[in-house]
């Protein structure tokens, strides 16, 4: 995998704000861990397992930020993995850590901010 490809097609995807593109990156066993989805459930949860589920989270959080736009900063590249660098929302650094399957689709995904 060309992981600066990888990086500059899933920058494009959310800046699009076109969930199905953005989720076509996706596995349908995806599960995502990130502090922002504590903020958008008021403290209960920090992971979500599935598409359905995930769709559900990124399309209120589209809602939410409008304006969402992301910068990519730099992308790196492990073992079925790629790590992206990024200017995220209200202003944050962001630094994603994805692991793909067989099939080249995010299988899991861990996202930091300062």
């Amino acid at each position: 995998m060309n992981h600066q490809k990888f990086a500059e097609e899933w920058i494009k995807a959310w800046n699009s704000h076109d969930l199905d593109v953005i989720l076509s990156h996706y596995s349908d066993d995806i599960e995502i861990v990130t502090p922002m989805i504590k903020l958008a459930t008021g403290g209960k949860e920090s992971s979500l397992k599935g598409k359905s589920a995930v769709r559900g989270y990124w399309k209120a959080a589209l809602e939410k930020y409008p304006d969402l736009h992301f910068e990519l900063i730099k992308s790196t590249e492990g073992v079925d993995s790629v790590a992206l660098f990024y200017k995220s929302i209200m202003d944050k650094h962001a630094m994603e850590v994805m692991f793909f399957n067989e099939d080249e689709k995010i299988n899991k995904m861990y996202a930091h901010y300062d």
